[in-house]
């Protein structure tokens, strides 16, 4: 519980840049740790891991127990994707009972709901007024990973998208070959 956790490739879509700039400017002891990687990307990485700032550690990719480790000792999962559909790592850190702080595009807002707080991507300062409230605010990030792990479990566990997967199987079966079985 004493480190911000960012999760994903290091390319610029995925905005570790915004992230790794607004926590420079946060007040706190915590620290940010980065996982990640892209072999593609290399400029790119190499200009984020240009900071200065102590705090913010760069881990490569992580896989495996590691990972968990990390998703389940994390005080806020950072998710800043801006595209790309419901990413497993934001559900993953919601399963893990994170609280969330997730880029405001609309895919992210379905997945998220009210179970985490958003920032606005276009605005560098409202990411670090929103990771400097989280920090002076333990409590929110404590109501916060409630209702992450609730909403992860009840609209992604397995089962329920094993069900939906039936439940579409069985609208696609035409009416005939449903009848025949019967």
């Amino acid at each position: 519980g004493k480190y911000f956790l960012y999760v994903s490739r290091l390319e610029p879509e995925n905005n570790a840049h915004l992230v790794i700039e607004a926590f420079e400017k946060v007040l706190t002891d915590m620290k940010l740790a980065v996982v990640g990687d892209a072999p593609y990307s290399r400029k790119y990485i190499s200009s984020l891991k240009k900071t200065k700032d102590e705090r913010i550690v760069f881990l490569g990719g992580v896989y495996g127990k590691g990972y968990k480790l990390l998703q389940s000792g994390a005080y806020v999962y950072v998710h800043a994707t801006e595209a790309g559909g419901t990413h497993p790592a934001l559900v993953e850190g919601m399963g893990f009972g994170n609280c969330v702080l997730y880029y405001g595009v609309a895919e992210s807002v379905e997945v998220v709901g009210d179970a985490g707080a958003s920032f606005d991507g276009k605005n560098p300062d409202d990411l670090r007024a929103k990771i400097q409230y989280l920090v002076d605010t333990p409590e929110e990030v404590a109501c916060y990973r409630v209702k992450a792990r609730k909403r992860a479990n009840k609209l992604f566990s397995w089962d329920r998208v094993v069900d939906q997967y039936l439940e579409l199987f069985h609208e696609l079966i035409p009416r005939e070959e449903k009848q025949g079985e019967g």
